[in-house]
């Protein structure tokens, strides 16, 4: 009974997870290119941002997350945090998914974003606008070069980001400031660049300004098309996975903050209203 358990496990929902809000702006794009799944999000916004916090830290939290996402069936995690995926990504996938169970996955979003990259860009210059800890991490250097993708790839930290939208302050003109001055930043640092990704997934909420004070040419990519296509690609190379995901159409979500407060904002988000359970980590 036991092996046909293990060759017929129960089929349960995509684990979407990130540090906080910003996750949602992934989710959003993985439910309309695959609408017929079930989701199940969880934000740690009771311990967000991750942005400053060192790799040990970054390391535990995503862990206990993806172990709390698996407790309650998911077969497949996604790291909807680009700060996870710097910094947590790796050492889960070596050396505690063989641990935990080795038929379970958990995948990134900085891989499928670099790997986008040469259809993207003309010049071969890209830049990176990150959280502190996503451009110290040096990863989607790092990515390009494993690649050997011939990209020079430019970070610049943007640590008042995040803060402005998740205060309100996103369509502020205090904003307008703390953008354009990063934007001119990056720019200074390499004139050839041509594409900007947008490596926070609270960025897009800021896209409007972006999109203002980037120069004529240069393009910002948001990641959240590009991670809904790379999950596609995934299911249809492994379908042995794509067989243990359920099938209902539906998102749950939970956060390890006070659910109204994760409503709230989650629904300046989404754009729709959302209700969202607590869970303890």
């Amino acid at each position: 009974m036991d092996n046909m358990h293990d060759i017929l496990p129960t089929p349960g929902p995509i684990g979407v997870f990130d540090s906080g809000y910003g996750g949602l702006t992934i989710l959003q794009e993985l439910r309309d290119r695959l609408p017929g799944y079930d989701y199940l999000y969880l934000g740690d916004n009771a311990r967000a941002p991750y942005g400053n916090r060192s790799f040990e830290l970054v390391y535990r939290f995503t862990l206990e997350s993806v172990k709390a996402l698996f407790d309650r069936g998911c077969h497949l995690v996604i790291l909807a945090c680009n700060t996870a995926s710097a910094k947590a990504l790796r050492t889960i996938q070596q050396n505690d998914l063989p641990e935990i169970d080795p038929t379970r996955r958990v995948l990134g979003i900085i891989r499928p974003t670099v790997e986008s990259l040469a259809s993207l860009t003309r010049s071969g210059h890209v830049g990176i606008l990150g959280t502190k800890g996503t451009i110290a991490s040096r990863s989607y250097e790092m990515e390009a070069a494993k690649l050997q993708s011939g990209l020079t790839v430019v970070g610049h930290p943007c640590p008042m980001w995040v803060p402005l939208v998740e205060n309100g302050e996103g369509a502020s003109d205090g904003a307008d400031y703390f953008v354009k001055k990063d934007i001119d930043q990056l720019m200074a640092a390499d004139r050839e660049i041509d594409t900007v990704i947008l490596g926070c997934t609270h960025y897009p909420l800021l896209i409007n300004k972006i999109s203002r004070y980037l120069p004529e040419g240069v393009e910002p990519v948001r990641q959240g098309a590009i991670v809904a296509e790379s999950l596609a690609d995934y299911l249809r190379r492994h379908p042995e996975m794509e067989r243990r995901l359920s099938r209902g159409g539906t998102a749950t979500y939970l956060t390890t903050e006070q659910s109204e407060k994760f409503t709230d904002m989650a629904s300046l988000f989404l754009g729709e209203p959302v209700t969202a359970s607590h869970i303890d980590l």
